[in-house]
């Protein structure tokens, strides 16, 4: 792929689809049925003259494993493909190869557009990346589920930083230079 986005047709956000409307229904559904079983069992305790008491089985006040806590907290807030994303570019290596991964690396991930930033060390490399853009972008969707990324975005390496200003000292490195 290019690094050009392909123009936009409909500015407005784009809708859920229904695989994220039905993720929210199932979670929903999940959270009514969890309440309704605490009530009953708060009623069970109420009728046994017991109220909140602690036992040998697992109730809601256990403590919660901190994997079971984070993969909790990751789908009540939807952010699967975020974090799946986010592992992708800790993988990034084994994904696209060391040779590539030395020369590239991916910079962020814009879950609206599905678009993936990837900065390259030299127009070379980044020239390389356009040519295996498609093929890198179906590995990404094998790995993550279909249509996580629709387009790899690439850009090459960036210039040296512009200093503003008339009047520059030759070697100065800024007023912190007159400080230390």
């Amino acid at each position: 792929m290019t690094d050009e986005q392909p123009p936009a047709e409909n500015p407005k956000p784009a809708e859920p689809s229904g695989v994220d409307l039905a993720r929210v229904a199932l979670r929903a559904a999940k959270e009514q049925a969890r309440a309704r079983g605490d009530a009953a069992q708060q009623k069970r305790q109420a009728r046994r003259g017991g109220g909140l008491r602690s036992g040998a089985r697992a109730d809601g006040r256990d403590p919660m494993a901190f994997g079971a806590a984070i993969n909790r907290l990751i789908t009540e807030r939807g952010w699967e493909t975020p974090a799946a994303v986010g592992g992708v570019m800790g993988r990034w290596p084994q994904i696209v190869g060391e040779d590539l991964a030395k020369h590239c690396e991916p910079e962020k991930y814009d879950e609206d557009e599905r678009v993936l930033v990837v900065r390259c060390d030299s127009t070379a490399w980044a020239t390389n990346l356009r040519l295996l853009a498609p093929q890198l972008v179906a590995r990404l969707n094998e790995d993550l589920g279909h249509g996580a990324v629709k387009l790899i975005k690439v850009n090459g390496p960036g210039g040296p930083a512009r200093r503003y200003g008339p009047l520059r000292a030759p070697g100065s490195t800024g007023p912190g230079d007159t400080y230390g």
